[in-house]
């Protein structure tokens, strides 16, 4: 070969190495690079490999029975059955439920709509029922729980009242042992009751625990005598909190379960897993008189506070007033009273503390002594705890400005203690009444009316008819007989006045009626009716 080309050819091989170094040196960069791109996009889509893994939790079947069982041996000497004896009496005419809420419930005297309630749910436990003839004896069965050694029982108000002979029987002692029992106190507005036997030693008793602190899922049971079968245990969870089943009943907010409550099992406790008493079983959900799932427990919390004050001097439950109604708020009311927050007064009792400092209705409460109050129930509960007497200070929003009034706190019961029915207007007058596009019918409240409903004559417009399925009836929720007196916040005293203020209405504009309801037992008490048109 000649030297040149040789030369030449070894100048190619020595070059074609050093590309072919090149290249892979270059690809391995490339790779290596590409790694670590790969890898950094990697760790920005998913963080799956920094996450703990996880584990099934090692608690089976058996060490949950176990503590249930634990639970049912711990707090079953506590519970007792109840048995009652009555002579069937004539049953008095219950007067209406006032469909809306009060600062303390509008409920006065004398009158008992949870037992109403109460008898739909479980076919009349607990009262005569209709048809059952007068004279007859009944007899009935309830629980309780005991929390004191000396014999103080805790049970509901239905399950002992009307009841001319109370017995009750010890887990403990042989059946057909009975102990006669008296009724220390009752408090209708929460149906709990406190009753007390003599027993001849200590009793075995049970701890109230904490039912803020219960959450929703927590496991609970159910303890009691359904059906007059002694020492009965439920289980089922904390299903709901803050239930209000009884419309107008401010003090009835519930603990709900599905642990299954039956007839029978009223007044028994409902325990959580630490064998503690957080609610006792009031009343169930049913369209069979028996158990579907859906069961209502009152709340430790609130049972403590009824307790503590039966036990008392004079067994009665006190609770403050200021003398105001309302409605849990919609999204109309809010906005055509411009208020985001606070609980916006309806009707003020005549003479009540909020009337005697000028708080009217449409103002809004936002504060009771500095602590803001962002609903009903945060009101019934910092008014309620105050002691008839004591000052208290209320802010409130009216028109968007802020104010303050310091008034007296009322003793609920003396308050409305005073309150009328008598809700059936007259239909003696023969003019035509106006109607609207909102599916409702009024006419000017005639002197007769007004006399009727014990309103102020020239005040408002009656409802002369609702048409079904329009606004008025489905959205709204007016009645045949309610006295409208506002529309969003122009008062209504004549038809003409009605018209005028319905007239430039039209679809999604809010709509806010002030209503005295013709079920309302009181003349002075009045609720906000709001809807957004269609």
């Amino acid at each position: 070969m000649h030297p040149r080309l040789s030369g030449f050819f070894e100048r190619m091989k020595a070059h074609r190495v050093l590309y072919s170094l090149t290249i892979t040196t270059t690809l391995m960069v490339g790779i290596l690079i590409g790694t670590l791109v790969t890898r950094g996009v990697k760790g920005k889509e998913s963080t799956a490999s920094d996450a703990a893994p996880i584990h099934i939790a090692d608690t089976s079947p058996q060490q949950l029975s176990s503590a249930f069982a634990e639970i049912s041996k711990q707090i079953a000497p506590s519970v007792v059955n109840i048995n009652t004896e009555s002579v069937i009496k004539p049953r008095a005419r219950r007067r209406a439920v006032p469909p809306g809420g009060d600062d303390q419930g509008d409920q006065g005297q004398g009158q008992d709509p949870f037992q109403d309630f109460f008898d739909r749910l479980f076919g009349g436990q607990g009262g005569n029922g209709p048809g059952m003839p007068e004279g007859m004896r009944q007899r009935s069965l309830g629980s309780g729980v005991i929390v004191d050694t000396k014999g103080y029982i805790i049970t509901n108000n239905h399950v002992v009242e009307r009841a001319d002979r109370i017995r009750v029987q010890l887990q403990d002692e042989p059946e057909g042992v009975l102990h006669e029992a008296k009724v220390v106190g009752v408090d209708p507005e929460t149906d709990l009751a406190v009753i007390k036997i003599e027993p001849k030693r200590d009793l075995p008793t049970a701890r109230l625990g904490n039912s803020d602190a219960m959450q929703v899922g927590d496991w609970v049971l159910a303890v009691g005598s359904p059906f007059g079968l002694n020492s009965t245990v439920t289980a089922g969870i904390v299903s709901a909190k803050g239930r209000n089943i009884v419309p107008g009943r401010q003090f009835q907010s519930m603990i709900q379960t599905d642990a299954a409550i039956n007839p029978g099992n009223s007044g028994g406790p409902l325990v959580n897993m630490r064998g503690e008493v957080i609610g006792i079983n009031t009343a169930i959900y049913t369209e069979s008189s028996g158990y579907q799932g859906v069961g209502f427990a009152m709340p430790s919390k609130t049972v403590a506070d009824v307790y503590n004050d039966l036990i008392s001097t004079d067994h009665k439950v006190t609770r403050g007033s200021i003398g105001v109604g309302f409605q849990p708020q919609n999204p109309a009311v809010e906005r055509i009273y411009g208020v985001k927050s606070g609980v916006t007064v309806s009707n003020v009792t005549a003479g009540g503390p909020a009337d005697q400092v000028g708080i009217k209705r449409g103002d809004t409460i936002v504060s009771v002594n500095g602590a803001p109050v962002k609903n009903g129930d945060e009101l019934v509960d910092k008014v309620s705890h105050l002691k008839p007497g004591e000052k208290a200070k209320i802010g409130y929003i009216r028109n968007g400005k802020e104010d303050t009034a310091t008034l007296s706190i009322a003793n609920r019961a003396k308050l409305y203690s005073g309150r009328l029915g008598g809700d059936e207007e007259s239909q003696n007058d023969n003019t035509q009444p106006a109607e609207s596009k909102l599916g409702v019918s009024v006419k000017s409240l005639t002197p007769e009316m007004a006399e009727q409903l014990k309103m102020a004559p020239g005040k408002g417009v009656v409802v002369q008819d609702v048409k079904p399925g329009s606004f008025a009836d489905e959205d709204i929720g007016l009645s045949k007989g309610d006295v409208i007196l506002e529309v969003n916040r122009k008062p209504v005293n004549s038809e003409d006045d009605f018209r005028k203020a319905v007239a430039g209405l039209k679809s999604g504009d809010d709509v806010v009626f002030l209503v005295h309801s013709r079920r309302d037992s009181s003349p002075e008490s009045t609720i906000f009716l709001g809807g957004t048109l269609p």
